[in-house]
Parts: C-alpha cells; sequence; structure tokens
C-alpha cells in the first residue's frame, strides 16, 4: 500500500531563495534538505556577516549580505526563508511587505509571539500579494504522513480515540527565557498542529500545565496535557513532557515520542525518530485494519530531521508555481495558533476554551 510518505515535487525548484537566519534549524534542516530536494538557495544574511558566511560555505550559498535589510533589498530573491527567533519574524515579514518584491514567505511556527501577531503578518502578506505558508514541519513526518493516508482513504474508520505521549528534553534555545516559553509555543505546537492535520479543527480545548522542575527560569507551560474534544464524538489527548523524569539528573532516560489512532476499522501506531539518537533515526508505523491476521509495519530510510523541511518548502514552491493555496498557509496557520493561546487560557482559568472565543476576542 501505497502511503504517501513523501509529497509531490514541486513543478518548480529553481526559485531564488534567501535565507535569513544561520542558526541549527537552518544548517542542519533547511539547507541539507533544499540541497537534496534540488531547491535553489542563493543568499542568506544573519545577525552577523560572519555567522551567514560559516553557513553559506558549508552549503555553497553564493551570495552572503552583511544585514536582513540589505538582503530584503535584493529584487532578484523570490522567496525568503524566515528562521529567526519569534520575537524577529514579523518585523522581517513587514519589511519585506513594504518592499513587495518577492513572490513567497516561508515563515518559522509560531507564526509570532501571540494570535494577534499572526493576524498582523497574515494580514499585511494579503495586502501585499505575497503567499505567506508556515514551517508546521511535523506535517511532513513520514509516518504522520502515513497515518494521513490511511485516515484519508477511511482504512481506519471512523476515528475514535487518538493520543501523542511526548517524554523528550527539548534543547532550550536561548530566547525562550526572554519570552517565558517551555513548552505550547514550541512542542506542543507541532502536535496542536499535527491533531488538525489529521482530524480537522476540534470544538474546544482543555489543557492542564506546570512548570518544569528543570527550567529555571520563569514559565508556566512546562509540562502539558491537553483534550481536544470533537462534536463527532472523536476525543484526542496530548502528554507533553519535557521533564520526563530525571534524565538529566542520573536517572536512566526512557526518551520516546508516540502516538496511536483507533478508529471503528483499525490501529494505527507511530514512533517519532526525532527524540532518538541521532535525531536522523526514521519515524515508524505499524497498523492493523479489521481482518487482517496481524500488524503491516513498512520501514523508510527519511527522516523527519533534516527531510520533512524539503516537504514545507515545497509546498510554498508548488503554490507559487500553480496559483493554489499553500498546504500549510498563514491563513489556515492562524486557526494553530489560536488553539495555542486557547490552551495557555485554558490552564489559566482551569476550564475548556473554543476556538471561537480566540477568534472573536483577540
Amino acid at each position: 500500500m501505497d502511503l504517501k510518505i513523501t509529497p509531490p515535487a514541486p513543478p518548480k525548484k529553481d526559485y531564488r531563495i534567501g535565507i535569513l537566519g544561520s542558526g541549527f534549524i537552518v544548517n542542519d534542516c533547511h539547507l541539507p534538505s533544499y540541497r537534496k530536494a534540488g531547491f535553489n538557495p542563493v543568499a542568506i544574511a544573519s545577525r552577523t556577516r560572519a555567522a551567514a558566511e560559516k553557513v553559506a560555505a558549508k552549503h555553497g550559498i553564493a551570495k552572503v549580505y552583511d544585514s536582513y535589510d540589505a538582503l530584503l533589498d535584493d529584487p532578484t530573491i523570490e522567496v525568503l526563508d524566515i528562521a529567526v527567533p519569534p520575537q524577529g519574524q514579523l518585523a522581517l515579514i513587514e519589511a519585506a511587505c513594504q518592499r513587495g518584491t518577492v513572490k513567497g514567505i516561508l515563515a518559522q511556527k509560531p507564526l509570532g509571539v501571540d494570535y494577534r501577531e499572526a493576524v498582523r503578518a497574515v494580514e499585511a502578506c494579503e495586502r501585499a500579494g505575497i503567499v505567506l505558508a508556515v514551517n508546521q514541519n511535523m506535517r511532513y513526518d513520514q509516518s504522520v504522513r502515513a497515518a494521513k493516508t490511511l485516515l484519508d482513504d477511511g482504512k481506519l474508520g471512523a476515528p475514535v480515540f487518538a493520543t501523542i505521549d511526548m517524554r523528550g528534553i527539548p534543547h532550550l534555545m536561548p530566547w525562550q527565557e526572554e519570552l517565558g516559553w517551555v513548552t505550547l509555543r514550541i512542542m506542543s505546537i507541532h502536535h496542536i498542529d499535527c491533531l488538525r492535520y489529521w482530524f480537522g479543527d476540534p470544538a474546544r480545548i482543555y489543557c492542564s500545565t506546570r512548570p518544569d522542575p528543570r527550567t529555571h527560569f520563569a514559565h508556566t507551560d512546562g509540562v502539558c496535557t491537553y483534550i481536544f474534544e470533537y462534536d463527532n464524538g472523536l476525543r484526542c489527548v496530548v502528554i507533553d513532557d519535557v521533564w520526563t523524569g530525571p534524565a538529566r539528573e542520573g536517572c536512566p532516560a526512557d526518551l520516546a515520542i508516540r502516538w496511536r489512532i483507533e478508529g471503528t476499522s483499525g490501529l494505527a501506531q507511530g514512533d517519532i525518530g526525532w527524540v532518538k539518537n541521532p535525531y536522523t533515526t526514521p519515524s515508524s508505523i505499524r497498523y492493523a485494519l479489521t481482518g487482517d491476521a496481524g500488524f503491516s509495519e513498512p520501514k523508510w530510510s527519511e527522516s523527519w530531521f533534516p527531510d520533512a523541511f524539503a516537504g514545507t518548502m515545497g509546498q510554498l514552491l508548488t503554490a507559487l508555481a500553480t496559483g493554489q493555496t499553500p498546504a500549510i498557509s498563514g491563513r489556515d496557520n492562524l486557526k494553530t495558533m489560536a488553539l495555542v493561546e486557547a490552551a495557555y487560557l485554558s490552564a489559566q482559568e482551569h476550564r475548556a476554551v473554543s476556538l471561537d472565543e480566540i477568534h472573536h476576542t483577540s
């Protein structure tokens, strides 16, 4: 069975891509994936020229700019790949929209520091006629796409219950302390968007959080548990546990990200490779349908990091070439951002929060 783990290649790959940022996500994920896919990154800028030069030399990027503004001023750049901390992203999107020379922008998740910033980014691009897509790259994890195929083809029947259980310790970035974020806008946003990709938008979310004992700066969103409620009866439960027990303090670790979908006609289970060592470990899936003698367990060599990143850039390039809406458009991503906001509000007020509450009050 073709589980469609690899998205179709864009009909046009040679759009001139300018990259803003030079951190791990660019150096180890975006650029290796783009080169493998045959995309065309031609320029890069970072906070310092030295950092941009180092990445450019490693990945064969011809042009290095002294500043973000200098790259934005280049009218030959057709696509912007923005990979900067969240608090710096909106200003760059708005600056690109003011110039109005690029055709498309791939923005990082989260699309802003909050829902209102995300709305500003989407509306600025719409006014400028620039296609905005968001790098919600878990949608391009191979096991996640395989599950989507099973769901879309009706193999699992009607979804009844689904879970995502993350026991992992992400690498904290310096800007997270400045923003006071640990989990909801960093890791949970992946899982929230994944559930939307699989099942659509829930009627409401209930979220409960507590601080992570390992993270010493002030925060509320350490260990997070949340429930998606759907009007058709489907329930999704997620545990995002960045503590995982004292795995960094001398206790043997048991780290994994596992998902499970139970339907009226089948069961699918996945294990995400990102949390494993090395980080390029492929994810996996096993599934069984009513009447099967056992589980099917297909294998592949691709992995979420870095191969998924050709998918997120590819969906933008496809949109530019065809005139269609990106698979992960900025406008659609507002619903993911709204659910993250709803999770914070739910945890604060100890109640379920609907998606509409965020749309109507923000």
